[in-house]
């Protein structure tokens, strides 16, 4: 299709309503749970950042290395030979979302609605977090780059395992390191698969060292580049791969929206001149770009009506901009 010179929400929104862009494929990364309140790993007071070897059940070797570069406290080569200190830093993860302290925010049901339409080709998710699975999206649309909190295998068979199950045994057997609850063990003890007996069950979550699920590979090659025809880009940074090489997988008339903060992926390609032909930024939060879109695509009954499933932060965005707009919320 043919794009204007000068791109801006609105284009993307028209492509939309005129039937120009079927085909969505969203990749989504940490900005768009940041209204869910979910706690950050990467950044200054992220986990990896904040991380305490020595509250961990770990050797002296073990620690060193956890201290010379955090992200080892979820690697394939500690994990193997000793799997509390991956659980042991995940617990409060795990159990917050047995718990639903986490509710999935405005970015999450805004892809809910494309699914809605028929416009939903995938969504692949670099998040960890799970909240997508809160939506209704059948599970086979939704690609977890890293897997996800919550889903649980055992990382030596394979064998799948019950959230709920695996929950109880974390909040039973792993020790909180925390200091959050008083009712956890004081000593962490093996969670054992039923299926080959090791210690190995965890939620399916990438370790550094491990491979990307294959998943990934096969709805790659599925989708890109004939099948997507409006790439969304949300709250990630684009600087982890294999995942970033996305924006590269479309073909060359496929519109791309980044919705971030600031512009990303500039090495990648991403244009953000007047002059591009196939990107639009919208700068500023997950929730309020989608939101826009929502509203400028004629969506906002079809957004609102998911507005209880959503986490506090979302819903009060909604409430601004119904008061701001005169737009109607949904009746009880």
């Amino acid at each position: 299709m043919q794009h204007t010179k000068s791109l801006t929400l609105d284009t993307i929104a028209h492509a939309i309503k005129s039937g120009g862009c079927k085909r969505i494929a969203f990749l989504t990364g940490a900005g768009v749970s940041v209204s869910a309140g979910i706690p950050d790993f990467r950044s200054p007071g992220g986990m990896y950042a904040t991380l305490q070897p020595d509250l961990l059940t770990a050797s002296e070797d073990e620690r060193s290395d956890m201290k010379v570069d955090p992200t080892n406290v979820v690697s394939w080569r500690i994990f193997r030979n000793n799997q509390f200190p991956y659980l042991e830093v995940r617990r409060p993860f795990i159990l917050g979302l047995s718990e639903r302290k986490w509710l999935a925010t405005l970015s999450h049901w805004f892809i809910q609605v494309c699914h809605d339409k028929g416009l939903l080709v995938r969504l692949y998710t670099q998040n960890i977090d799970g909240l997508d699975y809160q939506t209704n999206i059948p599970s086979d649309f939704i690609v977890g780059v890293h897997g996800s909190l919550g889903q649980i295998g055992c990382e030596f068979c394979g064998a799948d395992c019950d959230v709920h199950e695996f929950q109880e045994k974390v909040k039973k057997n792993i020790k909180d390191i925390y200091g959050c609850d008083a009712q956890a063990p004081k000593e962490s003890t093996p969670i054992f698969c039923e299926s080959c007996g090791k210690p190995g069950l965890k939620p399916k979550t990438v370790l550094y060292g491990r491979r990307l699920p294959p998943a990934y590979f096969e709805s790659v090659e599925k989708d890109f580049p004939d099948h997507v025809d409006l790439l969304m880009i949300a709250g990630t940074s684009l600087t982890v791969g294999p995942a970033n090489g996305l924006v590269n997988q479309v073909s060359p008339s496929c519109l791309r929206f980044i919705c971030n903060r600031e512009p990303v992926g500039q090495e990648l390609g991403i244009n953000y001149s007047s002059s591009s032909k196939r990107d639009v930024h919208f700068e500023g939060t997950c929730d309020e770009g989608f939101l826009e879109l929502a509203i400028a695509c004629g969506w906002w009954p079809d957004l609102v009506k998911y507005q209880k499933n959503m986490c506090e932060e979302s819903q009060k965005l909604i409430q601004k901009y119904s008061e701001k707009l005169g737009l109607p919320l949904l009746q009880d």
